[in-house]
């Protein structure tokens, strides 16, 4: 289903009001315009990302800001309009740590319908072992595998990415994962 939650106005094209209504050959609700009856679509977000590696170590970030202020997560944010996905997770990754990288294989595409998006997290390679703090990140660290804070993870896709990678790595694998994720069971 749409987004009605961010339920938009009034028409991008236009200025008229927009009514909530099934497009004729469609299936879902759309924000259409009253005047030059234009359809909005809403559609998911595309969060990018990385693990970067410096010599077997991975890099992570304490974040700075909500949502999960405090815990550790590797490099990632909103794709940007006219960017690749790579080029995303690179600037992602150097807004974040200040970690410059050359961004590899995918290995986690995971889908979360409950909120409307699709995160895209691949391999990368740090060009140098620079890193550090940032507006968004109060502390960056590379950890090798046996110090992961497992515990103070952010998010589940980024338990979910951290796994497949260390496991990838111990059997010489680089295929990348699937995954879809439900809702988060109390």
């Amino acid at each position: 289903m749409p987004d009605t939650a961010s339920a938009m106005n009034f028409c991008t094209n236009c200025g008229a009001p927009v009514a909530l209504s099934v497009p004729q050959g469609d299936h879902l609700p759309r924000h259409v315009c009253t005047a030059c009856h234009a359809i909005h679509y809403s559609n998911p977000k595309v969060v990018v990302g990385c693990v970067p590696e410096w010599e077997g170590r991975i890099l992570l970030c304490r974040r700075a800001i909500e949502p999960r202020r405090g815990f550790w997560t590797m490099p990632a944010g909103f794709m940007e309009n006219g960017e690749s996905t790579r080029a995303g997770a690179a600037r992602e990754t150097f807004e974040e740590s200040q970690a410059r990288v050359q961004v590899e294989e995918l290995v986690t595409l995971i889908s979360i319908p409950d909120i409307n998006q699709v995160h895209l997290l691949f391999r990368a390679r740090m060009e140098t072992a620079h890193h550090g703090p940032t507006p968004e990140s109060s502390e960056v660290q590379l950890f090798h595998e046996a110090d992961i804070p497992w515990e103070a993870l952010a998010f589940r896709t980024v338990q979910h990415t951290l796994r497949h990678y260390v496991e990838d790595r111990r059997l010489g694998r680089r295929d990348p994962h699937l995954i879809d994720l439900g809702p988060r069971m109390v």
